[in-house]
């Protein structure tokens, strides 16, 4: 594509539209750019809850996803990539999964999350090389994230995904984008022009984070991930986190610390386990049968187990 082409392509784009409210940015004390932003800032989550049927669609695609085996993949470049690549490594902590089943790819690899290589996000090849390279298949899920919703790399991937049968999301701050039209299912929260024009490391960038948020949340919720709104399945792997698990174990149970720390020695930190053994008195084989014959969902195990201990 040429200068001029590329030029053409990106005044057609709404995030890169210049701001008619933060013109005189450059002249106001600190404050006041801050109250610009701010202003800019909170215009994001009323654009997220427009497209919450879309975001629904892909959960329930991801929920489905995961329940057959497949896996959750981001793709993006520059900003995009890093969240993506960001929100991937939140998950095996939080709901102890293996790190290959939450996939964050950035154009020009794993280097880009610290250094800018933003010359990578240009080839469409790469995009699929990458998916390639994993052995996407078609139990698959691949989110591409591009705030412009016209970079190549992301283009090349979820073409990639069709081709092989997975599930194609497109995930763009601008309207009937290029990866829109190329997904199964294209959520598009337009969130207008950034307070520093072009730079959708901001209002874009904050709206793709809240979504990935929703993505991922809501399909752990919908595996069983989560009992009432407490993170029952997460790693207890630091000091903080050994203490959080007997905190989730004393809220959901109402137990005392010393018997909610007794249960997670006895499960081996295993959140789960330990409020099923707090609030039905089973052995911990007896836990692990009935946690399995729910299907990995606290909420059914301890009902089903309710009848018998009355």
């Amino acid at each position: 594509m040429s200068e001029q082409a590329l030029i053409s392509e990106l005044e057609r784009l709404v995030s890169e539209e210049r701001n008619p409210r933060t013109m005189d940015i450059d002249l106001l004390p600190t404050v006041e750019v801050l109250r610009k932003i701010n202003d800019e800032d909170k215009l994001v989550a009323h654009a997220v809850e427009k497209v919450i049927p879309e975001i629904a669609a892909a959960v329930d695609r991801i929920t489905w996803a995961f329940r057959e085996g497949g896996r959750l993949i981001y793709m993006g470049a520059g900003t995009s990539g890093r969240i993506g690549v960001l929100d991937a490594s939140e998950c095996p902590p939080t709901f102890r999964v293996p790190p290959t089943m939450v996939v964050g790819l950035i154009a020009g690899g794993y280097s880009a999350l610290l250094k800018a290589t933003e010359g990578a996000e240009d080839s469409q090849a790469k995009g699929a090389e990458a998916l390639a390279e994993i052995n996407l298949t078609s139990k698959d899920v691949v989110v591409g994230i591009a705030a412009s919703g016209r970079t190549p790399y992301v283009i090349g991937g979820l073409n990639h995904a069709r081709n092989v049968g997975a599930t194609a999301v497109a995930l763009s701050c601008n309207p009937q984008s290029a990866i829109a039209a190329i997904a199964d299912i294209a959520i598009s929260p337009v969130v207008g022009p950034e307070a520093l024009t072009g730079s959708t490391r901001m209002k874009s960038g904050t709206a793709e984070k809240l979504v990935l948020n929703m993505l991922t949340t809501a399909s752990m919720i919908g595996i069983g991930k989560t009992y009432e709104n407490l993170m029952v399945d997460l790693k207890a792997s630091n000091k903080k986190l050994v203490a959080r698990a007997a905190r989730i174990v004393m809220q959901a149970t109402e137990c005392t610390l010393e018997d909610a720390q007794a249960a997670l020695v006895q499960t081996e930190n295993d959140v789960k386990l330990a409020i099923l053994i707090v609030m039905t008195g089973m052995s911990l084989a007896e836990a692990q049968f009935a946690l399995e014959g729910a299907s990995g969902f606290l909420r059914k195990a301890i009902q089903d187990a309710r009848p018998a201990s009355m």
